[in-house]
């Protein structure tokens, strides 16, 4: 289980988005990134090809996770996430509040 998820609001700690919040779209786990739509955007220059037209287009980059902290859905702070498990449930808790953010079977 990771400590972030698709769908969750995270907050930017650091970089050129520094306080910018987002919701997480996908998640690279192999290489520890996330992409969130709107915050560390690039520039591509696109070559026009034959079924293409060219130009600069917007890119989102991904993400590491150090670099964005998750807002807690119950306390709404910045929190760091813990898990634990109760009754062969694994959940991801809220250091901060110590209150359940969602729960996953261990297996």
């Amino acid at each position: 289980m990771l400590k972030f998820k698709v769908g969750d609001n995270i907050k930017v700690t650091s970089g050129k988005d520094k306080g910018r919040e987002g919701v997480v779209e996908k998640i690279l786990v192999s290489k520890g990134l996330a992409i969130i739509p709107g915050i560390n955007i690039y520039k591509r220059h696109v070559k026009g090809q034959q079924g293409q037209k060219g130009g600069i287009y917007d890119i989102p980059r991904p993400l590491p996770f150090s670099k964005f902290a998750l807002i807690c859905p119950k306390c709404k702070k910045l929190a760091r996430v813990g898990f634990r498990i109760v009754d062969g449930t694994k959940e991801r808790v809220c250091k901060k509040c110590e209150r359940v953010i969602d729960k996953k079977k261990a297996k």
